[in-house]
């Protein structure tokens, strides 16, 4: 099957973006999926808040088919697996089942968030804070004035603009350049199926992502990438 997914540059490295709101890191073969929040409906049902309880199993499936799609032998997630630190608990037997499925298939690592940060990796995989790899750094929440490359998530941008009389609003990846080719940052779409968002030109994303010569939100549309300028470094 040929992915879904569309290459662009970044840091010096090759990096796909996947219709699916994936990063697949081909060098690497690695997927990174951000804020996955699993089991957020029987979050709401236990606070009396009842949501249709699929969300969990729709998320899994996604992965899983993306993880087809790319050949990806390694899972990095950027935090916010679960909605609550207590999410590998609630499980379902079948989502437990899937889950557990997918971290023996490959090398997962569960990175932590500020939703779920004292989780337990009931079903496989390994859990750190945040990690390097190749120079670049993975953790959930981008770190302000951070100078080395860096990919996150957190934020759930949605790029939102009006195209030939039409309103889009879509999930997006947002880009900071900081004017050195082998230098950025990159805050990660929300992949989970029960998560909102932020609007990506939010006074918060933009300096989350400071220093940068120029912030962009990135968003597959048809068969290329599109990029919407957000910010630029007044000279």
């Amino acid at each position: 099957m040929v992915p879904v997914s569309f290459a662009f540059p970044f840091c010096g490295e090759e990096f796909r973006l996947t219709k699916s709101r994936a990063l697949f890191w081909p060098r690497e073969n690695a997927l990174l999926v951000a804020d996955l929040h699993l089991e957020k409906a029987s979050f709401f049902a236990r606070h009396n808040q009842f949501l249709p309880p699929y969300d969990t199993r729709e998320t899994l499936e996604r992965v899983a088919e993306t993880i087809r799609e790319t050949g990806a032998r390694r899972v990095y997630t950027l935090g916010d697996n679960f909605h609550d630190s207590q999410g590998s608990q609630t499980l379902g037997e079948h989502e437990s089942g899937m889950l557990a499925a997918l971290t023996r298939a490959v090398d997962w690592v569960w990175l932590t968030g500020n939703h779920d940060p004292a989780m337990e990796a009931r079903s496989g995989g390994t859990i750190v804070d945040e990690l390097e790899i190749a120079g670049m750094v993975l953790r959930h929440r981008a770190m302000r004035g951070e100078t080395r490359p860096e990919l996150s998530g957190h934020y759930h941008p949605r790029v939102q603009v009006k195209i030939h009389h039409r309103r889009i609003n879509r999930p997006c990846a947002v880009v900071a350049h900081s004017g050195n080719a082998t230098c950025g940052r990159m805050i990660l779409p929300a992949f989970g199926a029960l998560t909102g968002g932020m609007d990506a030109g939010d006074p918060a994303i933009l300096k989350a992502l400071q220093p940068a010569a120029a912030i962009d939100a990135v968003v597959p549309a048809g068969r290329k990438l599109a990029r919407f300028p957000l910010w630029r470094e007044r000279g």
